[in-house]
């Protein structure tokens, strides 16, 4: 580790100067030589480190996301050219640059803070040894060697030996005990972080070998912590269990609000977006508004909880907008009429759909009521009970009387053989 350390050297003079600015301004306050001076003063750098890196936090967002989407498309390749890998990373490479993804991206932020980490384990170890490094003079260094955290020096290890705890005015046990707790705590909120990424901030709907790499993650980073932080100085585990903390919260807030599409922290969300548009009337913020924007953008592409978002919202009388604004729509505003129908957009009662009748009760027919009639159907109400005005008019001198049909008024009947409907005249006889 210290051969690791050494070479970020370049960096350590930066780092010890930002420690002694910060022990500058919590000495006057707690007292120079106190360990509440020297843990805030770590304890701001690291905040500061990762406000400086929040444009790669972002960045490893977009690119773990951007992964997330491609591993359907990247599998296909896998099984396409297993038998030629060479092919299979041409082809890897050139989805990556036709998506403008890059897989690197998702390990921006512990790549960028590493060499601020071995510069502090760098600072502590000079303090450990009696060595100054970078702004740390003589006198600081006498007043950070004075320095406990609950009873263990800044500088102290787990496995330090009694000796050297001792010259540090310390207790063996005291150290251990310390350690072991920050180390458990350091674990703990690693394991935490990964999980709620796991369990809330994952598309369920694509099963994938990355969510598999991702829960094996899960395990296998807590336990690297509990095994190299033994070997860490008190000072570098409170660097190391505030950035841990820090990575949670952030995790938190991004996962509330920027859920991944098709988690169960989007359909969260969702819920929550809903009920304060309809309450408000309008998205509020440029956060809600990219929300918006993007689910319209997808139209028929949207996942369960989209569709349940926009559905909900043209329940309400709401109608999302290209631009992520929501305006009210009183065409889709579902009001109730006086009788209690549903009234539709045109501002029309709802139709009924008639009640389905079985084929006996529609074959049925009722006693005593009359057929009706059709205009097909010759009336047998004799010609002297019309009324006057309506009698058949007499045919004109020298026309041929139609022949009575049988059946006494009623519908004819097809000859047997002969074909329904309208006949072709016959031709005239010669004579």
């Amino acid at each position: 580790m210290d051969t690791i350390a050494s070479l970020f050297s370049f960096i350590t003079w930066p780092v010890s100067w930002v420690i002694v600015q910060f022990h500058t301004v919590y000495g006057a306050i707690f007292g120079p030589d106190t360990g509440w001076a020297w843990g805030l003063s770590i304890v701001s750098l690291v905040i500061l480190i990762r406000i400086c890196l929040i444009p790669l936090f972002v960045k490893q967002i977009k690119a773990t996301r951007g992964m997330q989407t491609l591993q359907p498309e990247m599998k296909k390749i896998q099984e396409r050219y297993k038998n030629d890998k060479q092919r299979q990373s041409e082809e890897m490479m050139k989805l990556y640059k036709e998506t403008g993804t890059n897989p690197l991206s998702s390990c921006l932020p512990i790549l960028a803070q590493s060499p601020f980490f071995f510069a502090l384990y760098h600072v502590l170890n000079g303090i450990a040894s009696g060595d100054t490094i970078g702004a740390v003079n003589q006198d600081l260094l006498q007043s950070a060697q004075k320095a406990h955290i609950f009873g263990a020096p800044l500088a102290s290890k787990f496995f330090s030996s009694e000796s050297d705890v001792a010259a540090l005015s310390a207790s063996l046990t005291d150290v251990r005990v310390v350690t072991a707790i920050m180390i458990v705590l350091m674990s703990a909120s690693q394991f935490f972080t990964q999980r709620q990424l796991m369990t809330k901030n994952v598309d369920t709907t694509v099963k994938t070998p990355f969510m598999q790499q991702q829960k094996m993650l899960m395990y296998v980073f807590p336990v690297m912590f509990a095994v190299f932080g033994v070997n860490f100085p008190v000072g570098v585990l409170v660097y190391w269990l505030t950035t841990n903390v820090w990575t949670m919260g952030q995790q938190m807030y991004v996962i509330r609000n920027n859920p991944t599409p098709g988690s169960k922290a989007q359909a969260a969300y969702l819920e929550r977006l809903h009920k304060s548009v309809t309450e408000h009337g309008k998205t509020r913020g440029r956060g809600e508004k990219a929300i918006v924007k993007a689910i319209v953008a997808k139209g028929r592409d949207r996942n369960e909880a989209e569709r349940k978002f926009i559905n909900g919202l043209n329940k309400a009388g709401m109608a999302a907008q290209t631009d992520g604004n929501v305006v009210k729509n009183d065409a889709a505003v579902a009001a109730q009429s006086a009788d209690g129908s549903t009234v539709t957009t045109a501002g029309q009662p709802k139709r009924q759909q008639p009640k389905r009748q079985s084929k006996s009760q529609r074959q049925a027919k009722p006693v005593g009521e009359a057929e009706p009639k059709t205009s097909l159907t010759k009336s047998d109400e004799p010609e002297d009970a019309k009324p006057a005005g309506k009698q058949d008019a007499k045919p004109a001198a020298g026309a041929k009387k139609p022949a009575q049909k049988s059946g006494g008024g009623g519908r004819s009947k097809a000859q047997s053989g002969q074909r329904k409907g309208p006949q072709r005249p016959k031709s005239p006889s010669k004579k």
